[in-house]
């Protein structure tokens, strides 16, 4: 189990990141770019995947990381069950995000 806060903590460690209210989640930005949201209510965090990173992060039936049940999760979007998940795969997910959006500024 990973909590709210030390997701928190993972996602403000990186680089250029800052922390944002988006609706009813905290966004995680880099350069004011999304990367991720934190729901902490619930305990669940959406990271910012392409769906080649999507696939390579989520198992087939998992509960613990899993594409986002809509239309976002067809682009990529992915949630981390943060009661089921550890602070490895945490860690290793939101980094491979802020990787992907800071990639993305940088071909800009």
């Amino acid at each position: 189990m990973v909590t709210s806060e030390e997701a928190q903590a993972i996602a403000l460690s990186f680089e250029e990141t800052d922390q944002k209210p988006h609706f009813h989640r905290i966004a995680f930005t880099v350069k004011g770019k999304i990367f991720a949201t934190l729901l902490a209510k619930d305990g669940t965090l959406n990271l910012m995947f392409d769906l080649q990173t999507q696939f390579i992060f989520c198992p087939p039936n998992s509960n613990v990381i899993f594409p986002v049940p809509n239309k976002w999760g067809l682009k990529g979007a992915t949630t981390i069950n943060l009661k089921k998940a550890n602070k490895t795969l945490v860690k290793s997910a939101l980094l491979a995000a802020y990787n992907l959006r800071k990639e993305k500024l940088l071909r800009k």
